[in-house]
């Protein structure tokens, strides 16, 4: 028998004796099986008889201290009283404390043993960048282990995903057909399936907005996508994680068009995963829940903090004079002013992750813009600020990715600024059309935009296609 059915036969033996004892001695439960701890035990259980009342407490005990380990100080206390009450004889107080004590050996015994057919993944510890946050968006249900992060990055790259077995290239697609990690892990106007930057899905369906990178979103709390709507308050309780956007962009027309049963199905069928699921959750089983979690570990992975400009944090390197003028410009009001919503040194993501108005149009119409989220009308037209880290290589560029360049970006900014009753307070170069920079200026700001390129990252092999 194995240790976990001897436990088992020793537990029951225990509550046997101890209920028939009970039943005897005229035994009560104490006070303390009436507080909430005990809430399921034996008063709960319109128990009537002293043996019924015992039964139940000595299981709800047993399984909460040796299967949830909860209050466990507590249920002590409460057994210890229980047999105290019983005014048992020395004789009997032996048998039962013996009992007590080899049953809870034999329980954590098998709790911690590991069953032929499971492995124990590696927990993994993100390293933090200097000046970055610490508070990391990670759910508890879900802990960065090495094994899920490494089988997170081969489904990230397994076109199989879609659901899709044949070799038409154009009915396939993996999280990296949109995402790459050249272009900042965003869609890019290099991309020979998007020409110009323009997705759609396997359906034909385009993509309601841009791609978004998907660059240091373990540091985002304020919500994913341009509009916030993945985000822990969702009511929907299949929109609140990254989990959940990967389960989205199976099923999205305008993305994998397809179901996870199709994709379960599809990554079956490859050989290499049933280990590398077995190593990272214990078994080989392959579903869906797991598919979720393993890529959402692995696109919490994707940091990047190694551009010039965190080496100059660093004290490694120094700005040359046109990138600290372009710096200058970037931080002040009187500049170019763009650090109220993309930060800078003191908030090093460059981004607030919050939501703006950045008057891009006199009458905003976009059914999906963050009003569609919070019904509050300050929110029409307003979209999330992205991060500037790479963003020479992010094109194309706003939430309907309508510039193709930087340098139509900046000329937005400095003359194309468009009035609107919903323009965020913050864009204090309203009135006047917007910053107003010199071509010089213009020329440094750019500069200083180049230095938050991140080459180290954009060609990590460690993250790049297995």
């Amino acid at each position: 028998m194995s240790r976990l059915g001897n436990a088992v036969a020793v537990i029951y033996c225990l509550c046997i004796y101890c209920s028939d004892l009970a039943e005897r001695e005229g035994f009560e439960p104490p006070e303390a099986c009436t507080s909430t701890v005990f809430k399921t035990a034996a008063i709960d259980h319109s128990a009537t008889s002293p043996r019924q009342k015992y039964t139940y407490f000595v299981s709800f005990f047993f399984e909460n201290v040796f299967f949830n380990l909860d209050n466990i100080l507590l249920h002590l206390q409460v057994i210890l009283k229980c047999v105290i009450s019983l005014k048992m004889n020395a004789k009997k107080l032996l048998f039962c404390l013996l009992c007590f004590l080899t049953s809870g050996f034999l329980f954590l015994s098998c709790k911690t043993e590991e069953p032929e057919n499971c492995s124990i993944a590696t927990l993994y510890t993100l390293p933090i960048p200097r000046y970055f946050p610490t508070n990391l968006n990670i759910p508890k249900d879900n802990p960065l282990t090495v094994e899920g992060i490494e089988l997170g990055r081969h489904l990230f790259y397994d076109e199989r995903l879609s659901g899709y077995l044949g070799d038409n290239p154009d009915s396939m697609m993996s999280c990296a057909t949109c995402h790459v990690q050249a272009n900042n892990f965003d869609v890019g106007m290099n991309n020979p399936r998007f020409p110009n930057g323009e997705t759609f899905g396997l359906s034909g369906a385009p993509t309601p907005h841009n791609t978004m990178p998907l660059t240091n979103l373990v540091f985002n709390h304020e919500g994913y996508f341009w509009n916030g709507l993945i985000h822990e308050t969702n009511p929907n309780p299949q929109q609140r994680t990254l989990e959940d956007v990967v389960l989205m962009g199976i099923i999205a027309p305008h993305e994998m068009n397809s179901t996870p049963e199709r994709a379960v199905y599809a990554l079956k069928q490859n050989p290499k995963y049933p280990t590398m699921f077995k190593r990272a959750f214990g078994t080989e089983e392959i579903n869906i829940s797991r598919v979720q979690k393993a890529i959402a570990q692995f696109i919490r992975t994707l940091v990047s903090a190694n551009s010039k400009f965190d080496k100059y944090l660093r004290g490694e390197e120094q700005l040359t004079a046109t990138e600290m003028r372009g710096y200058i410009l970037f931080s002040t009001e009187e500049g170019a002013d763009c650090f109220h919503c993309h930060g800078g040194g003191g908030t090093p993501l460059f981004t607030t992750n919050l939501f703006y108005n950045n008057a891009l149009s006199s009458e905003p119409n976009d059914p999906r813009d963050r009003f569609s989220i919070t019904k509050n009308p300050q929110d029409i037209g307003a979209y999330r600020a992205p991060s500037l880290r790479n963003i020479m290589v992010s094109a194309p560029y706003m939430h309907d990715g309508r510039f193709k360049t930087i340098d139509e970006v900046l000329e937005f900014y400095n003359t194309g600024l468009q009035y609107s009753p919903h323009v965020h307070p913050l864009m204090h170069k309203l009135e006047q059309g917007g910053a107003r920079l010199t071509p010089m200026q213009i020329a440094d700001l750019k500069a200083f935009l180049q230095t938050l390129t991140d080459a180290e990252f954009l060609t990590n092999p460690k993250i790049s296609k297995p």
